[in-house]
């Protein structure tokens, strides 16, 4: 059993003002996307350094926006409409990733209709830049001592402080999460990624990956406690938001690779 250590979740104050770990995530997982696009602009001749910018500024905002939306509708509307202002303390946690993925869905829509680009080739270039972000942000997790999961007795199951954990050791469920849809979900994306794929393919091996590794995760972490398990007596919303992913993803996969076997065919 391991005690959860003593994390400041204020990385930097001066005076009134207070820099989040959290918040920190955020620009760091940004900054990744960033320079990751940098390298995988030899693989989209199209697009240039300036492209890649926007659509940098053009993801932060659909995955704030929606990432806080998402949340506020999906997981916990009632409170926030009894306490609105809350919704602005988003270093507090409370953000959704399924929220924040549509909202990144919509921003890529824009800046392809802008630029006059087809939206899975924005959509192609932009998934393998998530996973250091999402990677990140379950750190930030962490460093908040939220999302805690279960109970368990493995030797690395940890005590966390909030009370509502009852002083009982739980599943690092973030860490999972952090070493899952963060580390391992770039490593297969990036690798998959590196030569020219057929368009919709990387796509859907990132809502596959993320909706596999999300719902396998869900099982280890404590459901969200205003909700507790919404269907079947077990799935939590997570699990419910990840099965319309795994859907999209399964038919997006069907289609890059017979629309490519069919090129193929038409070529010989």
């Amino acid at each position: 059993m391991l005690i959860y250590p003593d994390i400041d979740p204020v990385a930097v104050q001066l005076g009134p003002f207070k820099v989040h770990w959290y918040g920190l995530m955020y620009l760091i997982g940004f900054a990744a996307a960033w320079w990751l696009g940098r390298r995988r602009l030899r693989l989209f001749p199209g697009l240039s350094p300036q492209d890649l910018s926007d659509l940098i500024f053009y993801a932060a905002l659909g995955v704030i926006l929606g990432g806080r939306l998402g949340y506020i509708l999906f997981y916990d509307f009632s409170a926030y409409l009894a306490e609105p202002l809350n919704i602005l303390k988003i270093w507090q946690g409370g953000m959704s990733f399924h929220g924040g993925l549509l909202g990144v869905i919509a921003a890529m829509a824009l800046f392809a209709r802008r630029r006059g680009r087809r939206f899975f080739e924005i959509a192609d270039f932009t998934a393998p830049l998530i996973p250091i972000g999402l990677g990140a942000g379950r750190l930030g997790n962490f460093i908040n001592g939220e999302l805690w999961g279960r109970v368990s007795d493995l030797p690395w199951a940890m005590v966390f402080p909030d009370p509502r954990a009852g002083g009982l050791p739980r599943h690092p469920s973030q860490l999972y999460e952090m070493l899952l849809e963060g580390v391992l979900l770039f490593v297969v994306l990036w690798l998959y990624a590196r030569k020219p794929r057929p368009p919709m393919a990387v796509s859907a091996l990132f809502l596959l990956g993320y909706g596999a590794f999300r719902f396998l995760v869900e099982f280890a972490r404590t459901p969200d406690e205003q909700l507790g398990f919404i269907a079947a007596g077990w799935l939590t919303m997570g699990q419910l938001l990840c099965l319309p992913m795994l859907a999209t993803g399964a038919v997006l996969w069907w289609l890059a690779h017979r629309n490519d076997s069919t090129r193929e065919a038409t070529l010989r």
